[in-house]
């Protein structure tokens, strides 16, 4: 009885509101537009006109048409979409087909102009023939390297299987992806189709130029459909749930369709630029490497020997080390410079930049000023430690050559220590490298290699036996680096320990999902971030990490199909994919003294589920919701309502 009484009030107070909208007792507007008619009509056949019009019960706003509002077929001249008080306005610039359902996708950018009640996601359609096609498609689309979901991107469909089309025609039907790598292609006709995924940078729905990221496969499919049933949530309020409601819907297959973008390599040479930074080094940036280096005439110099080269690993970056202090004080150094460039039909040819000056970042002027400003300030500060009888320095202090030691204080059986040179070495004295163990409060000396990293002139590393639960002091003597200009190194000590064996857990994986007996897989543990802390190859369907250091980390794993410890990208002129990369779908823990042992399938979940959505960067959209706040004014105004009439609530 109680319930009835205030279902009769509030409706009563309904009945005598007759103000919507208003802040001082009436009803919010919380009711998204509606769509009262189109002209063409909505899902209208032999349709000839390009312009379309929506009519609304409201005045409405669109937002963001020019990403929200996807046209399909595609069309390669952009149409013209615009609101206009109670409708919306479409104006098509392509030709319209024959026989082809045409889909203007509006998403979620409808919403009323006073309120931004939302509408939800709306799809007109209309046909130049004589039906509309219906069929949906849908799926995820995400990055290959990493199984983030990539947004923004077009989906399209072609019905002709050949390898060419997606070089020579525009998609068919297309979509793009929301904030979760999902899309749906709507006005699907029967038929047998494959999907692509294009970051179209050029506009003109293929794929026409080698930086576009791109998703293919030779998978093939046929829409269809299925009656099925879904559960809708009633929400009493936004922790209570009301009801749960089987409502009927049109299941259209597949709905799975997973495409793994990716980027090519960039093959085609250019020079991006050249640079002097700092005015001893001078530096190229190519967009991809080559075995022949840039060859460099002096025009105001002798370049014969007047550098040491440093190159990266790709040979697309070229420092020129230039070694004489003469030349690095002088501050134009006219060259021609000769290298190799990607031709029009993509061959490499020889290409010379005549009389380029290459100039400092900073003069041989300014930079002599401001050494003077620093032997100054040295000077005032040694006169005034003279003056206090303190001691002082009669010579300004030569600058020491600094390395960068990557020396860690807790060290991990197998790893290594890095030194980093900040300029190119003329003497490397290997003996005056120095480790010691401590063993029962004695130090002895301690085997150790120092040796430079391979295919690197400033790149060295120390490697050692470090035995669980033992101290060591790496120490390196003074004078055992002096690099090309004669600066000369320090002597360097650091305490290193090594953790013991309870200090650390060990974690063991039993990897399944991928058959070829010959296949190498590289399994990879990550932080909360997806950095790679440790990686393993998979040995006998194991993977063993032995020493891991205790905490919550994460697991992804790649097929190395070229066995070259790398992930690499695919490339569509090869009819290569990008190698495979799978996650654990599960955050681990391992914890101290702890032996994890996990078994992995690696394809037992779907790829859009693997990546646990911890350590997705991409977070999905917001979904934009009815504001429903009726509901709680109804119940303010039934209660301010029988107040005022004397009703007691608690009685009743």
């Amino acid at each position: 009885m109680k319930k009835l009484f205030y279902i009769f009030c509030i409706a009563s107070i309904i009945v005598g509101c007759a103000r919507m909208g208003s802040p001082d007792g009436g009803w919010y507007d919380d009711d998204p537009p509606r769509v009262i008619g189109a002209t063409p009509e909505d899902k209208a056949t032999n349709v000839k006109s390009k312009k379309i019009t929506i009519l609304f019960d409201e005045f409405i706003k669109l937002e963001d048409a020019t990403n929200k509002v996807i046209v399909s077929p595609p069309q390669l001249e952009q149409p013209e979409i615009k609101a206009s008080g109670k409708k919306i306005i479409v104006e098509l610039q392509d030709t319209l087909k024959d026989n082809t359902t045409y889909t203007i996708d509006f998403s979620d950018a409808i919403s009323d102009n006073n309120e931004g009640n939302p509408m939800g996601n709306y799809t007109y359609s209309f046909s130049t023939g004589e039906q509309i096609d219906t069929f949906e498609v849908s799926g995820y689309v995400l990055d290959a390297s990493n199984l983030e979901p990539i947004k923004g991107i077009a989906v399209g469909l072609y019905d002709d299987l050949a390898d060419s089309a997606f070089k020579t025609k525009p998609l068919m039907r297309i979509s793009r992806t929301d904030g979760s790598g999902h899309f749906v292609i709507k006005g699907v006709a029967p038929g047998t189709y494959r999907a692509y995924a294009l970051q179209d940078a050029d506009g003109d729905f293929r794929f026409t130029q080698k930086g576009e990221m791109i998703a293919f496969n030779h998978d093939t499919f046929e829409p269809s459909s299925k009656p099925d049933t879904r559960v809708d949530t009633v929400w009493r309020d936004s922790l209570h749930i009301d009801a749960l409601l089987q409502k009927p819907y049109t299941h259209f297959l597949p709905d799975d369709i997973t495409l793994l973008a990716f980027k090519q390599l960039q093959t085609d040479r250019t020079l991006l630029k050249t640079e002097r930074v700092e005015p001893n080094k001078i530096s190229m940036y190519f967009t991809y490497g080559d075995s022949l280096l840039p060859q460099i005439k002096g025009l105001n110099f002798k370049a014969d020997s007047a550098f040491i080269i440093e190159t990266n690993e790709k040979r697309d970056t070229i420092h020129y080390w230039i070694r004489d202090t003469t030349l690095v004080n002088q501050d134009t150094l006219s060259m021609d410079i000769t290298y190799h460039v990607t031709d029009t039909l993509g061959n490499l040819v020889l290409q010379t930049d005549s009389a380029v000056d290459i100039v400092p970042k900073v003069s041989y002027e300014k930079r002599m000023k401001e050494k003077a400003k620093e032997i100054e300030k040295w000077q005032k500060e040694q006169d005034k430690k003279k003056k206090r009888e303190e001691k002082y320095d009669s010579i300004y202090p030569v600058k020491p050559l600094e390395p960068k030691f990557a020396v860690p204080a807790s060290m991990v059986p197998g790893q290594k220590i890095t030194v980093e040179m900040p300029t190119p070495l003329m003497h490397c004295d290997t003996s005056a490298v120095h480790l010691y163990s401590q063993i029962d409060s004695l130090w002895y000396d301690a085997e150790c290699v120092f040796r430079p990293v391979e295919n690197s002139i400033r790149q060295y590393e120390i490697l050692a036996d470090w035995k669980l639960g033992v101290e060591y002091s790496l120490e390196i003597d003074s004078a055992a680096f002096v690099d090309i200009y004669g600066l000369v190194s320090n002597q360097y000590k650091q305490g290193i320990k090594v953790k013991t064996l309870d200090e650390f857990s060990s974690l063991t994986l039993n990897i399944s999902g991928v058959e070829a007996v010959d296949t190498t897989i590289i399994v990879q543990m990550l932080t909360s971030q997806d950095a790679v802390t440790q990686e393993v190859r998979v040995t006998k369907g194991k993977a063993e990490f032995k020493y891991v250091t205790p905490g919550k980390f994460y697991l992804r794993a790649f097929i190395d199909a070229n066995g070259n410890g790398v992930w690499d990208t695919g490339d569509y002129d090869a009819d290569r994919q990008a190698e495979a990369v799978y996650y654990y779908s599960k955050e681990l823990e391992c914890k101290e003294k702890w032996d994890v042992t996990e078994s992995w399938n690696l394809t037992a979940t779907p790829r859009f589920r693997q990546k646990p959505q911890a350590i997705v960067k991409q977070k999905p959209d917001q979904a934009k919701k009815l504001k429903n706040r009726n509901i709680e004014r109804a119940k303010q105004l039934g209660i301010e309502y029988m107040k005022s009439k004397g009703i007691n609530l608690e009685k009743k």
